[in-house]
């Protein structure tokens, strides 16, 4: 996890590198906090608020080829956030509440959107006026191994915190990423780059790409550059752990939401 607390504030960053400003995104990060989640607040598989008429979702995507005769697994809460807590331009007009399910068996070849060796996802948005006041027992998960993959997290609140986000230097045009990349060296704890790689579940800001190199995510109906929605961070607190201790990402289309979402892992 990122030390947040650490990291120079956003004036700072653009006293000294000015030529990113341009590149500033808003996010916020979502700091693991312990406690008991009840149904009305942001946290980490906490009770979901869940429509009385709405069937919960369950996976039936084979875990491996050649399964395809398992039985369909119920999806796990990971997230549910509160736009009270969150806001920003990621939120639908008419949408109060952000829920991230998934299934807690890693999947080797997803059909898309979905990523390779993870789990896979749902996403709903929610109006707080149109829910019940009382969670929604959730099934129990079928798990189709012994092995936990860290896909089955341990429930804690979300602490909210709102920063200026920047893209991975090395996305940057080369003039102003080698000012970032000695920034970065500069402001750097422990080895943690504190400037371009915010670690943590958080909406909005940029994807950092510092195990591939700059990837491009193009929406698969216009093609366009997918925007970062949503980062679902490994973490010791949460008990998550996806990729090798990576970031489960959701990008969403600029154009038109409409479009649906691209999950990567990193």
């Amino acid at each position: 996890m990122l030390p947040y607390s650490t990291r120079p504030t956003t004036e700072a960053i653009l006293a000294a590198v000015p030529a990113l400003a341009p590149y500033a995104r808003p996010a916020v990060l979502l700091h693991p906090t312990p406690g008991t989640p009840g149904p009305h607040d942001s946290s980490v598989a906490g009770p979901l608020l869940w429509p009385a008429d709405e069937p919960w979702p369950y996976c039936s995507v084979p875990e491996a080829p050649g399964t395809s005769g398992l039985p369909s697994t119920a999806m796990v809460p990971v997230i549910q956030v509160f736009r009270r807590d969150a806001p920003g331009d990621w939120w639908p007009e008419d949408a109060d509440v952000f829920q991230l399910l998934w299934c807690p068996n890693e999947h080797w070849d997803p059909p898309a959107p979905h990523a390779d060796v993870s789990p896979v996802v749902e996403i709903r948005w929610r109006r707080t006026a149109d829910l019940p006041q009382t969670p929604f027992p959730a099934p129990a998960p079928i798990r189709h191994e012994e092995e936990d993959y860290g896909f089955t997290p341990s429930p804690c609140l979300l602490t909210p915190v709102p920063l200026t986000d920047f893209p991975y230097w090395e996305s940057l045009p080369d003039d102003v990423a080698q000012d970032v990349e000695q920034l970065v060296a500069a402001t750097a704890d422990d080895g943690h780059d504190l400037i371009t790689r915010v670690a943590g579940c958080k909406f909005g800001g940029w994807p950092t790409w510092h195990l591939t190199g700059p990837g491009r995510i193009g929406c698969r109906t216009c093609d366009s550059p997918m925007d970062l929605l949503f980062t679902v961070a490994s973490d010791d607190a949460t008990n998550i752990n996806v990729g090798r201790w990576g970031d489960l990402r959701v990008f969403t289309c600029p154009t038109d939401t409409e479009h649906g979402y691209e999950f990567d892992v990193h």
